[in-house]
């Protein structure tokens, strides 16, 4: 068995890569336009790995998407997780879950998908903004 990838629904294509590849960093991998079916699928990956993809499904016609925190959340493992955070706060993105202790953070997709940001290796020195901000919503 081999994992090939996450699928999430996304109400506005644009703003979603705008999120998962301006800001997250994510590269578009490929695309595949289905007009018989009204939909698009964008995959998506890190520069590091190919093979764990992000499979963004946009459907032509209008619908509503609610619940996605009961999909659970995408984890990502990164570099330096304050300077991803200070790109992410800085294009508009509310950090919920602030990175306080150096390692974990937590911010959504316009389409509401929790994403978990993991520092690779050891925890970063805790430093200022991080260290005193407080969650905000959920996460």
């Amino acid at each position: 068995m081999k994992y090939l990838h996450t699928m999430v629904r996304v109400a506005d294509l644009e703003a979603s890569l705008y999120f998962y590849c301006d800001l997250l960093g994510l590269k578009e991998i490929r695309r595949k336009e289905v007009p018989a079916g009204r939909f698009t699928l964008v995959f998506l990956a890190t520069s590091s790995d190919a093979e764990a993809q992000v499979e963004l499904t946009y459907n032509w016609d209008t619908e509503n998407y609610t619940g996605g925190r009961n999909f659970g959340h995408l984890a990502y493992e990164v570099e330096n997780i304050y300077e991803i955070c200070q790109r992410l706060q800085q294009g508009g993105v509310t950090i919920n879950r602030p990175p306080r202790d150096g390692r974990m953070a937590f911010v959504r997709s316009p389409d509401g998908i929790s994403i978990e940001l993991l520092q690779k290796g050891e925890a970063l020195d805790i430093e200022n903004p991080w260290k005193d901000m407080k969650n905000i919503g959920e996460w």
